[in-house]
């Protein structure tokens, strides 16, 4: 999908096949490593140059995968997580502050359904995009006084690339070997449940991003929302999640197949215990 008419997009990216990819779409390019601090600031100044030190829009979308068992969990592997997931976030709002101020613009932080509901093997993934939303609504107060605006996406299935990315694996000893099957199911759950083309999922997010937030207390229903719920499985967590928190995880309990999970390592156990 390339640029909407009337915006001009500035695309990112860490590698130069990518780059060049939007480039023929009509982007202009940067690179970009978003956990390199010499790295944003280079593209802080390409952007200044381009966009005469004025952006309106800055999306974060750098996001890394991460399914594990929290007790096979790597913490190296965690920090890696969170260095792109969360902290590159911060990084980069801090780095284009001042373009942001200058045009009164709005930051875009794309976090996950996972953030409000138990993605199961997921803990360390849900954490980061928990500490995103976290984050964002109070640097939305923060930024008030500057004209700047924050918007966070709970993005639901989207198609991505991320289903490709290396799979992490159950180590030798793992109390989940007995389950792997479940576990390598759900290493691809995102791009196998109700997912949504990406397209739709980005048309659908740039035209409520351009929305007035004016009046402020109808903006929910006929303006932009602080929080955009869009992608698959986006509407039935947003309802679960307004009932209460026993609703998601009620529903994700038999979702994520907890049930045969129960049989299955507890059938294990009492083997064990036998011998």
């Amino acid at each position: 999908m390339g640029p909407r008419p009337g915006l001009h997009v500035i695309a990112t990216a860490r590698r130069p096949e990518v780059l060049a990819e939007l480039a023929e779409l009509g982007m202009s390019t940067v690179a970009l490593d978003v956990t390199d601090a010499e790295s944003i600031k280079k593209c802080h100044d390409e952007v200044a140059k381009i966009n005469g030190g004025k952006l309106d829009i800055l999306v974060n979308n750098a996001g890394r995968t991460h399914t594990h068992p929290a007790l096979d969990i790597s913490l190296p592997d965690v920090r890696a997580t969170f260095e792109t997931n969360v902290f590159s976030i911060m990084a980069m709002v801090q780095a284009f502050i001042d373009q942001l101020i200058a045009a009164r613009g709005l930051i875009i932080n794309i976090s996950s359904l996972s953030s409000i509901g138990p993605y199961l093997f997921g803990s360390v993934y849900c954490a980061s995009k928990a500490a995103v939303c976290a984050y964002s609504r109070t640097l939305r107060l923060e930024l008030a006084p500057f004209g700047v605006r924050v918007m966070v996406s709970m993005t639901g299935t989207v198609r991505s690339n991320t289903a490709s990315q290396g799979h992490r694996v159950l180590p030798e000893g793992s109390l989940y070997r007995r389950v792997k099957h479940i576990f390598e199911w759900r290493l691809v759950f995102s791009q196998n449940s109700s997912t949504m083309d990406t397209a739709t999922f980005a048309r659908k997010l740039v035209a409520d991003s351009l929305r007035s937030e004016t009046p402020g207390w109808l903006r929910s229903v006929f303006g932009r929302p602080d929080w955009f719920w869009y992608g698959g499985l986006a509407r039935s967590a947003w309802f679960g999640h307004t009932l209460g928190e026993w609703v998601v995880d009620a529903v994700s309990w038999n979702k994520f197949r907890m049930p045969e999970i129960m049989k299955l390592i507890g059938e294990d156990a009492a083997q064990k215990k036998r011998l």
